[in-house]
């Protein structure tokens, strides 16, 4: 397992923010655990804790943009994207104001405040908003890029980030690109194509289904949107059977955005979902919540092979 997204998180918005100084941070009372608090402590004039009032943080944001500053919003993904939303769709949206939302505590990490903190909901919501870019990151290594490119990149962005570590499958000098997923592994009977925590679980389940002669390839679709309808066209095409999984809900989500690639491209392949199944949450460990809603290795092992069954 790599560092904690969150920490990463922290230290990149630091070291970017040191050397442009257009860089301002915002967060709604929960500094310590975004860590957006790492560049308050080193740049207290250009950190704003607005205290728990989401939709005027985004007001902020939206104010401090006009006048050339890039803003980054901050506080758990599912408060960002519904008290939020209505400053994201009016500023970001609407008026294309270079803001970045950063969704803390993504999918099930936050395992233990209570089911309301659990955030299944956002990808959906924030990729239906036209003009924003949205991101889930993967790892350590793509949430600095991540952070890197925000900074470089002007437009309103989405950047889900998880609270938890989740496993090293990039190295420092991995080049990313917006729009475009990375093939991690290549396969000819199916094509896994996951996000977030659940690219390390296909990954497992590919391993897994190699030992018994399945080749089932791997792609990071880690840009929802804009999203790489050239990949998944020609990975339909390649292996007949699509396997979407992401720590989300299976409406709306990735899963959704891939089935709409694969429909309007006139693909012929069978698709699985893995992900939660319209329904809210418990709270318990992180890992044994991946399992009860089915998002452990199993379940994307079991999804392939109803794939390849289909096809």
């Amino acid at each position: 397992m790599g560092r904690a997204i969150r920490d990463v998180y922290g230290d990149s918005l630091l070291n970017y923010g040191k050397e442009n100084k257009d860089v301002v941070v915002l967060d709604a009372d929960v500094s310590s655990s975004t860590k957006s608090g790492v560049f308050g402590k080193a740049f207290p004039n250009r950190f704003f804790n607005v205290g728990i009032a989401e939709s005027n943080m985004v007001g902020m944001a939206a104010g401090l943009s006009t006048i050339g500053k890039i803003p980054f919003v901050n506080t758990f993904a599912v408060f960002l994207t519904s008290i939020g939303l209505i400053g994201a769709r009016s500023f970001g949206s609407y008026s294309k104001l270079n803001i970045k939302f950063m969704g803390a505590y993504g999918g099930l990490s936050d395992a233990f405040d209570g089911p309301s903190h659990h955030s299944l909901e956002d990808v959906a919501i924030m990729r239906s908003l036209p003009n924003f870019q949205v991101f889930v990151a993967t790892d350590e290594y793509q949430t600095d890029w991540l952070v890197k490119n925000a900074i470089e990149v002007n437009a309103p962005m989405y950047i889900r980030l998880s609270r938890d570590a989740t496993p090293t499958v990039y190295s420092a000098d991995t080049k990313f690109e917006t729009g475009k997923g990375m093939v991690l592994r290549e396969g000819t009977d199916a094509t896994i194509i996951a996000c977030g925590v659940m690219v390390g679980q296909a990954v497992a389940a590919a391993e897994e289904l190699a030992k018994k002669g399945v080749q089932v390839g791997v792609v990071d679709m880690f840009s929802i949107k804009p999203i790489d309808k050239e990949l998944i066209l020609e990975s339909a095409k390649k292996t007949g059977a699509i396997i979407t999984a992401e720590e989300h809900t299976v409406i709306g989500g990735l899963g959704g955005a891939v089935a709409e690639v694969l429909t309007a491209g006139g693909a012929k392949a069978a698709q699985e979902f893995v992900g939660v199944r319209d329904c809210h949450a418990e709270c318990g460990p992180y890992s044994g919540l991946l399992k009860k809603y089915g998002l452990d290795v199993a379940d994307v092992v079991a999804a392939v092979k109803k794939a390849i069954a289909r096809k």
